[in-house]
């Protein structure tokens, strides 16, 4: 549900993501390059992390989140990840 998902910007093209799990929260820290926003051909980075953790949850468990998230490699790494970008 994406009403659980806190986002803190930390600086310039970083966020925290603070999700709940059944153990305890998970903090993943997300990178986003402009090259990305650009690809995408959006200009709000807190919505593209914010779509970007919905679309993860819809791949892996909240638990099995990464320490940090590289959009750059959410791009190289899922095929289908542009395309849903587009549609949601």
């Amino acid at each position: 549900m994406a009403d659980d998902i806190e986002i803190d910007a930390q600086g310039e093209n970083t966020f925290l993501v603070v999700q709940p799990s059944e153990l305890e929260d998970v903090r993943t820290w997300f990178t986003v390059s402009p090259e990305v926003m650009d690809r995408l051909g959006a200009d709000d980075e807190e919505d593209v992390v914010r779509r970007t953790v919905l679309f993860l949850r819809k791949h892996q468990e909240v638990a099995d989140f990464p320490e940090t998230v590289d959009l750059e490699d959410v791009v190289s790494s899922y095929d289908d990840y542009l395309e849903a970008m587009a549609t949601d």
